[in-house]
C-alpha cells in the first residue's frame, strides 16, 4: 500500500544472509535484482532499510544490490568492534570494500559482547532475522552446518511468517567438505511465504 498523498513513505526492512563463498556473482547479481523488482511488485513505494552485517559474500553482494534503490538506507549489525570484525576479510581488498560500505551506514548497531566469536556471528544472524520484515538469502538450500547459520536463520524466517527471497547459490568455500553446488539452479529466485500481487 502506498502512504497517503504528503505522508512519509513506509519503510520496508529487509534482512541479509547466506553464504561467505560465493562463485559467478554476476549471475547472483541477476536473481538478486529480479527480487528486487519482485519486492516492489509486491510492496509497492516502500522505502528499503537494508540490515546486514557486510560480511564477505552473500552480506555485501545483496546489500550492494538493495542499496541502488531510491531512497534505501543502511543499518549494520556489528557482530564484533569493527577493526576485530575486519580482522576476519583475508585481503586489504576484501578490508577496503568493508568500510566503503560500512561508510554509507545511515546506523550502526553494536550488539552485546558474545563469549565467542561464532557466537558473536550468531547473534548478528539473529538481530537481522528479529529486525526484518522480509529476509533475502544467497543460499544453497542444505541443512544447516552450525547455529546461526543461513538455514537455521531461513527456517526461522518461514516460521515466522516473513517473506523469503531465496536465490539459489552454491557454497563456495575453499574447505571441500563444505563446498556445494546447486548447478543449473545457480542464481535462480524463488519467493516463500509472499502475498499475492
Amino acid at each position: 500500500m502506498n502512504a497517503p498523498p504528503g505522508a512519509a513513505p513506509e519503510t520496508l526492512s529487509i534482512g541479509i544472509t547466506g553464504h561467505r563463498f560465493l562463485r559467478d556473482e554476476s549471475i547472483l547479481r541477476a536473481g538478486l535484482i529480479e527480487a528486487v523488482q519482485r519486492i516492489k511488485g509486491v510492496f509497492p513505494g516502500r522505502l528499503f532499510t537494508v540490515l546486514s552485517p557486510l560480511a564477505e559474500g552473500a552480506d555485501r553482494l545483496a546489500a550492494g544490490v538493495l542499496l541502488q534503490q531510491p531512497g534505501a538506507r543502511l543499518v549494520v549489525p556489528l557482530p564484533l568492534s569493527r577493526d576485530e570484525y575486519m580482522k576476519d576479510f583475508d585481503t586489504a581488498v576484501s578490508r577496503s570494500a568493508f568500510l566503503r560500505m560500512f561508510g554509507l551506514a545511515a546506523d550502526v548497531v553494536t550488539l552485546p559482547p558474545a563469549t565467542s566469536r561464532n557466537k558473536a556471528y550468531e547473534y548478528a544472524g539473529l538481530y537481522v532475522l528479529e529486525h526484518c520484515d522480509l529476509l533475502v538469502a544467497l543460499w544453497d538450500g542444505a541443512d544447516s552446518r552450525g547455529r546461526g547459520g543461513t538455514a537455521e536463520i531461513v527456517a526461522a524466517a518461514l516460521e515466522s511468517g516473513k517473506p523469503v527471497c531465496h536465490v539459489w547459490a552454491g557454497n563456495n568455500s575453499p574447505v571441500k567438505g563444505k563446498r556445494t553446488d546447486v548447478g543449473e539452479k545457480h542464481g535462480r529466485l524463488r519467493c516463500l511465504n509472499f502475498p499475492a500481487e
